[in-house]
């Protein structure tokens, strides 16, 4: 089942200090003040923050789902292709770009949370 943006917002508001704003005319979700995650121009492309060393398993794994353009072969981020992805694919990407982004101090105070 194909998932929207407000499916992405839902999902990355369950981290503390996730915000919204526009970036290039599109909605954008910041983690502080670094990029999490932007929707693209098409309403259907998300630009998601991955680590580098785990991108070219996605990539390989669902060339449908998760894919480059060459704007982005040097960042740290890959494109998703929400028609295509399901939720519960997404969700853990999404947590993983927040623990990429955070201060340790925020990621282990969230765990420390959740566990309680």
């Amino acid at each position: 089942m194909a998932v929207s943006f407000a499916t992405v917002r839902q999902l990355a508001g369950a981290f503390p200090g996730v915000s919204e704003a526009l970036c290039y005319g599109t909605p954008t979700l910041y983690a502080g003040k670094t990029i999490l995650a932007r929707l693209w121009e098409d309403g259907e492309t998300l630009a998601l923050k991955v680590p580098l060393e785990l991108r070219e398993g996605y990539l390989q794994a669902d060339p449908d789902t998760f894919f480059l353009t060459d704007h982005y072969r040097t960042s740290p981020m890959m494109l998703v292709h929400l028609p295509s992805v399901e939720q519960h694919v997404l969700q853990p990407l999404i947590e993983q770009a927040w623990r990429m982004i955070v201060p340790t101090r925020q990621r282990m105070a969230y765990d420390q949370a959740r566990q309680q």
